[in-house]
């Protein structure tokens, strides 16, 4: 389980039905230019919301431009519902993006969220037409998320408590000299490990220490499934089993951050269609679709963590759990099989499920941030 690739600093919100996209930066345009052009909302702790005099239902585009000195966050927020409409974050000074939103009648404002400054609310809009609006996130409080991080911290710390048990009768196997015992509990250990799921900061640097590409398990693997000594591996399987119990000594100076909940399940099975499908992270045990299948298993329980956050908020949680079904079927059916095996139609098979699976899954993270504020 590696640690996850950094994310985009500024992305705008399209609503839950639409996967989150990288906005478009675009310098500050000049006045003659701007009038032609989409409406432009100044954002700073002065001048929150200004400047949108032309408002209209429908499909649209609105330049968002900082004027202040400090980063922002920019809300659009139908007021009755409270549901966030559009969104952009990382809004450096003097710097403008494009904010794409689908608006139906309503009284909207823009909320400014800027470095070490409460939420500001701009001038309240009402736009009145029959143009339907397009979807939205309706706001997470810290209060609503803060049950489902102590409920995924517990089951982490569950999870690591029973890994290190797996890892201590992995490092029993190798002092004995029982290498054929050694490669069924690596196994175990391994997927142990792989099912924990989303707390990818909350390991620091013992992510790498106990899975990373060439430490721990990998190193472990490689060794076992390449005819090296029980003396040759004792060292390593010593060295997986410490790091596994200063991993669980640790846990409780750890915290689990609110927002990396939802972010981690689309990420756990990025992952495993970076490194798992693609067979890169396998050592020689062959047992890569076992990994992703584990992978898939700390997706769904995740997920089922979530779900009094995203059942009223998200319309497509059905799509999830198809693809999540269809995912498991495919893997299950292919078990202990190595990636290379698998001939070219079920590939295709896996990849495109994944690929379903993870697009459903896009939404989850923005659906599930807490936003000041709301």
């Amino acid at each position: 389980m590696r640690s996850p690739r950094p994310l985009p600093a500024a992305i705008a919100l399209v609503g839950v039905a639409a996967v989150v996209a990288v906005a478009v930066w675009r310098p500050w345009t000049g006045s003659a230019e701007a009038a032609s052009g989409p409406p432009q909302i100044t954002v700073s702790r002065s001048q929150c919301g200004q400047g949108w005099t032309d408002a209209k239902t429908g499909r649209q585009t609105i330049i968002v431009h900082n004027t202040g000195d400090a980063a922002a966050e920019v809300d659009l927020v139908e007021l009755s519902s409270n549901k966030v409409y559009g969104e952009v974050e990382g809004l450096g000074p003097n710097t403008s993006a494009p904010m794409d939103v689908q608006l139906g009648a309503g009284r909207y404002v823009i909320r400014c969220l800027i470095e070490d400054t409460d939420a500001i609310t701009g001038p309240s809009v009402t736009l009145a037409g029959d143009a339907k609006g397009g979807p939205a996130v309706v706001a997470v409080t810290k209060n609503e998320m803060l049950p489902p991080v102590k409920q995924y911290e517990a089951a982490v710390a569950a999870g690591v408590a029973g890994l290190a048990v797996k890892t201590d009768k992995l490092r029993g196997d190798v002092d004995a000299g029982n290498l054929a015992a050694a490669r069924a509990d690596w196994l175990r250990a391994h997927l142990a490990y792989n099912s924990l799921g989303a707390a990818y900061d909350a390991f620091g640097d013992f992510a790498d220490k106990i899975d990373g590409s060439d430490t721990g398990f990998h190193s472990l693997e490689r060794g076992l499934w390449h005819n090296a000594s029980a003396a040759g591996l004792k060292p390593i399987a010593d060295q997986l089993a410490a790091n596994v119990h200063s991993l669980r000594a640790d846990l409780p100076n750890e915290q689990v951050d609110p927002n990396d909940l939802g972010l981690r399940a689309h990420e756990i099975m990025e992952n495993a269609l970076q490194f798992e499908l693609t067979g890169e992270n396998d050592q020689g045990s062959g047992t890569s679709l076992n990994t992703a299948l584990a992978n898939l298993d700390g997706t769904a329980k995740v997920l089922a963590i979530l779900n009094p956050v995203l059942k009223p908020r998200y319309p497509d949680l059905p799509q999830v759990q198809k693809w999540e079904a269809r995912v498991r079927a495919l893997l299950t059916a292919h078990e202990n099989t190595p990636v290379d095996r698998l001939n070219r139609t079920t590939r295709e098979q896996l990849d495109g499920a994944v690929g379903e699976l993870l697009e459903t899954l896009a939404p989850v993270a923005a659906i599930c941030e807490v936003r000041r504020g709301s």
